[in-house]
């Protein structure tokens, strides 16, 4: 499958709670990390976070019906092309609202890229609300 050129993105930040901490990767270093990477044909049904809270996990977010308006506008808005990041594991890394796509377009298989050992975090155990959000778009 050739590579695709992504969109440009909004700064943004994949966390997941390992043991009693919370890693965070940054997302634009994910991207970097993953260009060269194979790009698979991925089961969605395989796709373990297309069944758990995955934007509202976090004290701070809250599923109001402008929040949940963003998303279905970033669902709408992205390159189905484009693949998935998933971790060494097979857990998703980056992509959820190309996964969401993928569900409301019926898919049966989704463009993933996996990596054979997942990166380290960029930060343990800090605040989503303080990490940094420049206006860096990758």
């Amino acid at each position: 499958m050739d590579k695709v050129e992504p969109k440009p993105i909004r700064k943004q930040y994949h966390s997941r709670i390992v043991g009693s901490d919370r890693y965070i990767w940054d997302v634009h270093r994910l991207i970097r990390a993953s260009r060269d990477l194979e790009v698979e044909m991925f089961p969605v049904a395989e796709i373990l976070e297309a069944d758990e809270n995955w934007w509202y996990s976090s004290v701070e977010a809250v599923p109001t019906p402008r929040s949940l308006a963003l998303h279905m506008a970033l669902i709408n808005d992205v390159d189905p092309s484009h693949p998935i990041i998933l971790s060494a594991e097979g857990r998703l890394m980056d992509g959820m609202h190309r996964v969401v796509k993928a569900i409301l377009e019926s898919r049966t298989h989704i463009p993933a890229v996996r990596f054979a050992k997942t990166p380290a975090p960029d930060f343990v155990n800090m605040r989503i609300n303080d990490l940094p959000y420049p206006d860096e778009i990758l």
